[in-house]
């Protein structure tokens, strides 16, 4: 079926095109007009105020949302030694420690949604750049996926839950999951607001005017619903 089908535009209907809804009516609204026959996802779509040619402009961080995304992640772990057996022990579903599975990676092999490293790894890991840099994969300290052997635990478990990676991309937007549509309104909106303050939070000191320029939420090839910024960034629980 075409995006802009029969049920597209019926959905689209119950939108005003032009209006700013506050988070909770724009949340209530993305689960009214998904028509989609699986759980669709919410996604968030944020147009920023900042120049992403400009090192000092960027955004990049993680929030932990309370309520989980609706599914586990499959989490890779780099790591060696005593490395390997914690992040084993911990539910990793696959752990690099030889280079088999690095060989693997090189040749394509991608199943996993999240890659966590010890810093010792990072060497071996970095010739994987150019396989892991454009899917967004490639460890980073910064996103908490470079992290020492005894806080692995703690990072894997995170990455199952409900751990997201915020970055503004080349054309100074940010993309983000918030949930699934079959969440309640309530933990939909509790996630988003632990996501708003995430972003509010790693606004960059050079960042001048107005820090978010326009924002939607949408469904899984659902119509997008736009969000006024400023009841957004004020969010709390």
């Amino acid at each position: 079926m075409s995006p802009r089908g029969k049920k597209y535009r019926e959905a689209a209907e119950k939108i005003e095109e032009e209006k700013e809804y506050s988070p909770e009516e724009a949340l209530a609204l993305v689960k009214a007009t998904s028509f989609t026959n699986f759980d669709a996802t919410v996604e968030l779509h944020l147009r920023m105020g900042v120049d992403p040619r400009h090192a000092e402009q960027q955004i990049r961080d993680v929030a932990i949302l309370p309520n989980g995304l609706g599914k586990e992640l499959r989490v890779l772990v780099f790591a060696q030694g005593e490395g390997a057996k914690l992040a084993r022990e911990a539910g990793a579903t696959e752990v690099a420690d030889d280079n088999s599975i690095l060989k693997k990676i090189e040749g394509g092999w991608l199943d996993f949604d999240v890659a966590v490293s010890t810093p010792e790894m990072m060497g071996a890991v970095g010739k994987l750049g150019r396989v892991l840099g454009p899917r967004g994969l490639m460890p980073n300290p910064k996103a908490g996926t470079v992290v020492p052997e005894k806080d692995l635990p703690r990072a894997i478990k995170e990455a199952q839950a409900g751990r997201v990676e915020f970055r503004l991309d080349k054309t100074a937007n940010i993309h983000v999951s918030v949930g699934k549509v079959s969440f309640e309104e309530k933990a939909l909106y509790e996630n988003l607001a632990v996501l708003m303050e995430g972003i509010k939070k790693a606004r960059p000191a050079a960042a001048k005017g107005a820090y978010i320029r326009n924002m939607v939420l949408t469904s899984t090839m659902g119509p997008s619903v736009k969000v006024d910024p400023l009841q957004a960034q004020d969010m709390s629980l």
